[in-house]
């Protein structure tokens, strides 16, 4: 398989079934968005413990066929019946009971946290922002397109799921929530005197 074809030299790209379309066009964008997602993951687990970045390996997969779906135009669904990998029913319902369960082991949030604490949770928060700005491109392309809704709920729970593994990272490290104090910087101190 080559690296290059020289097809997309000039600004546009094929979406699977053929179609021609700009580089610009919001379906890449959407699938796009969702490819740098799942790169992130991949800096996540780069990181993780085997377990997690088994989770994380698990998303990814995930992901790829959510970008497959994302590549194919509503007017070429039918026809590619059988040629798209098939999504997992039960992906969101994974999600939701993983969050369950983690969450049970936390503190209960008091306040908003800032993003970070040890380098993993780190990590973590910086796949939730890309997972929610993922979302919002999906959400844009479903409001002129046929989307399975079933993209959007996993999108969001995958933003929620990140979100408590971010914080979880930081509870095994021992490493506590940063919370977010209007005018304070970290720790409560303020700036003023």
């Amino acid at each position: 398989m080559r690296i290059y074809t020289r097809s997309g030299d000039e600004g546009e790209t094929g979406l699977f079934g053929g179609q021609r379309v700009s580089k610009a066009h919001l379906r890449l964008e959407a699938y796009g968005q969702v490819d740098e997602l799942n790169a992130v993951l991949g800096f996540c687990a780069a990181a993780a413990p085997e377990n997690l970045a088994a989770s994380l390996r698990r998303e990814m997969a995930n992901l790829f066929v959510l970008g497959s779906h994302l590549a194919t135009p509503p007017e070429a669904l039918e026809a590619s019946q059988g040629k798209l990998p098939s999504w997992d029913g039960g992906s969101v319902g994974l999600l939701e009971a993983e969050i369950d369960e983690i969450a049970a082991d936390l503190e209960p949030l008091r306040s908003f946290i800032l993003p970070g604490g040890c380098e993993l949770s780190a990590r973590l928060h910086l796949a939730r922002t890309v997972c929610r700005r993922a979302e919002r491109v999906l959400v844009r392309l479903a409001s002129g397109s046929r989307v399975e809704a079933v993209f959007l709920t996993y999108l969001n729970r995958l933003g929620d799921w990140l979100f408590i593994l971010a914080r979880a990272a930081n509870h095994s490290a021992g490493v506590p929530d940063l919370p977010w104090r209007p005018g304070r910087g970290e720790g409560g101190d303020s700036s003023e005197s």
